[in-house]
């Protein structure tokens, strides 16, 4: 394993770690080299998220949330990124790019009202129009012809008390030639909420219809068909791009985290490393998306960050020991699982007691068919490989010396998630929100992932505040094939929303 970053080896010394199976070999079929960062200056206020790039400009496209701002990096210089101008874009989301076209989506003022995607050139900088979209425009992908631009619209509600308003979740279909929008929406599954909880969907927003509930975060695409993922429902959506309708609306299930391989280290009060399996079920909820084709067939890879909802008049993150359940006394204990956070929704008997515990996300990345039918999931493999590299930072937060600190809340947090190839085989790039990093599967076998590699440039010993702590809070993951990359090798550009940097590395 090549793991650039600080480690603090007093874990075993100071008795931290306790017996857990070991991670998995890596594959040495790729290395992770950090080359070089841009850093905006600002901590923790979102000034660098999701990433684009223009391969004829050689120019990266950061998404400035502080600001407003997208960033406009030159890396013709890859060790030494500068910025060379900025597109105004209040309420920016997400930005990408094709073929000289930038696509930024931007939220309104009131979010719950319609956002817009502003289009400028790559170029010159310059605007050249905008379309009206739906509310909460969260994020945006062209399709791989670059004809279309797909926009998930959250939708999110400004609270569940009386007079709020929430406003209902869609998927925006623009044509990029004629700027028309087309709007794929969830109206007819209006009515039909219970069969949808019956097949496992979860429409749980207080007094919400499933055209409110149901809230795109994500997309991927292979020019057909368009896979949203709904992260707070647990579900993918899949949509028709020649009809412009959601087809489908699949629930994603549950993983069980007592089978082995599942384990997870539920407490943040134990002082020790300590994944073993658990009588937990984890909602996947995944974040970012991506697709591929394998053998004649697509897949998406998913990353299971997992999300709550935390609102004005409802908040359903519920501790286990302040629940009344089936569990046995010993187990309700802050070092066992009192203190994992599960949602308030998890399933209760006719007299109000939790029989199974719904623990939100699931900590690893998936993979599945086009049907949206698990392949592969990364089970606890995450977990353990941040226990074998950092073990004095494992579940760490984004704060120095917070040491399983997340353990009792979605551990290392996988959100963002890309794929390319590389000399003929297929990668999955994942960040790790909360401890930091890039781990990277070899995928090229859909039903047999390997590890192959983990990289983290965050500098433990320093201050992120400060400047001095390099990159924390990786949030958007781009790929940069051989073939477009100034270094003639293909390159993971990431942004930090902590940090506030973006990090560029080599695959070699």
């Amino acid at each position: 394993m090549h793991t650039r970053t600080l480690l603090l080896t007093g874990a075993l010394a100071a008795g931290l770690l306790t017996a857990t199976p070991a991670a998995a070999t890596p594959h040495k079929g790729i290395t992770l080299q950090f080359l070089g960062r841009y850093t905006t200056g600002a901590f923790d206020a979102g000034a660098s998220e999701i990433t684009a790039y223009d391969a004829r400009t050689r120019r990266v496209f950061v998404v400035n949330a502080q600001d407003g701002t997208v960033d406009v990096l030159d890396i013709r210089d890859p060790r030494a990124p500068k910025k060379v101008g900025t597109l105004r874009t209040p309420g920016a989301n997400s930005v990408a790019v094709k073929d000289g076209l930038v696509a930024v989506a931007q939220q309104a003022d009131d979010k719950t009202k319609p956002g817009t995607v502003g289009f400028f050139s790559a170029g010159s900088l310059k605007k050249l129009r905008s379309v009206t979209v739906g509310a909460l425009p969260d994020m945006l992908t062209f399709t791989p012809d670059g004809s279309t631009v797909l926009v998930a619209n959250e939708g999110e509600p400004a609270g569940y008390c009386e007079g709020d308003a929430d406003p209902e979740g869609s998927i925006s279909i623009v044509d990029v030639r004629r700027g028309s929008v087309k709007t794929a929406d969830f109206r007819k599954w209006v009515g039909r909420e219970d069969r949808l909880r019956a097949q496992g969907v979860r429409i749980y927003g207080p007094k919400a219809t499933a055209a409110q509930d149901l809230e795109p975060e994500y997309i991927t695409t292979d020019g057909r068909t368009a896979w949203v993922s709904l992260q707070e429902n647990n579900a993918f959506a899949i949509v028709d791009l020649r009809s412009g309708r959601v087809e489908e609306i699949v629930p994603l299930g549950l993983k069980d985290h007592l089978r082995p391989g599942n384990g997870l280290d539920a407490s943040d009060k134990d002082g020790r490393i300590n994944i073993v399996p658990r009588p937990v079920k984890g909602m996947y909820q995944p974040d970012a998306l991506a697709s591929y084709r394998s053998h004649g067939r697509t897949y998406v890879v998913a990353a299971n960050e997992g999300d709550a909802r935390d609102w004005e008049c409802f908040a359903e993150e519920v501790r286990v020991k302040d629940l009344k359940t089936t569990l046995p006394d010993a187990l309700k204990a802050d070092a066992e699982l009192g203190r994992l956070t599960v949602t308030s929704t998890s399933p209760k008997n006719a007299e109000g007691v939790t029989t199974e515990l719904h623990a939100i996300g699931a900590r690893s990345i998936s993979i599945r068919d086009a049907s949206g039918r698990l392949v592969w999931d990364s089970g606890d493999q995450i977990e353990k490989l941040v226990a074998k590299e950092l073990p004095a930072e494992f579940n760490a937060d984004q704060e120095n010396k917070s040491f399983d600190s997340r353990s009792d809340n979605k551990g290392p947090e996988p959100e963002g998630v890309a794929v390319g190839d590389v000399k003929g085989r297929t990668y999955a790039f994942a960040g790790l929100e909360r401890v930091g990093g890039v781990v990277a599967f070899d995928v090229t076998d859909p039903r047999h992932p390997r590890l192959a590699d983990y990289v983290n440039s965050r500098n433990f010993a320093g201050d992120v505040e400060a400047g001095t702590g390099g990159d924390s809070g990786p949030e958007g993951v781009l790929f940069v094939p051989a073939s477009d990359s100034p270094t003639r090798k293909p390159l993971l550009v990431v942004g930090h929303e902590i940090s506030g940097t973006t990090a560029i590395y080599e695959i070699r």
